[in-house]
């Protein structure tokens, strides 16, 4: 079997997250990074589109619900974007990077990661 691996590599989205007043009154910039799995040994053999996870259709999800969003904590952030990434019964294992740029004042980032896998 093939297990497919899609990879989405630090999707740069705005959207209000923290707790501080000065946070929760404009959008910050998030990076993300996203890993999917699923099964594709159908997609490798038949290159049929239907036979494929649509990377597309998830990315478009993530992108709407991030920015029209508000969030206290990285953690629920992390959370729905994970839960977004899972939607689909072919998913076997996600795992969902979120970093807040400059949260620190000494540091690039802060990042915070969640994964899931399927039960057998």
């Amino acid at each position: 079997m093939h297990n497919a691996i899609i990879t989405i590599t630090n999707l740069r989205l705005r959207t209000y997250i923290g707790f501080n007043p000065e946070e929760q009154e404009k959008r910050q910039d998030v990076v993300l990074n996203i890993e999917i799995h699923y099964p594709g040994e159908k997609a490798c053999m038949n290159d049929t589109v239907d036979d494929a996870l649509n990377y597309k259709v998830v990315t478009k999800a993530i992108i709407e619900h991030v920015e029209n969003g508000r969030f206290l904590l990285l953690e629920k952030l992390v959370s729905d974007v994970l839960d977004i990434s899972t939607e689909h019964s072919w998913v076997t294992y996600a795992k969902v990077t979120i970093d807040k740029p400059h949260a620190l004042r000494f540091a690039d980032s802060v990042s915070l990661s969640l994964s899931w896998s399927k039960p057998e």
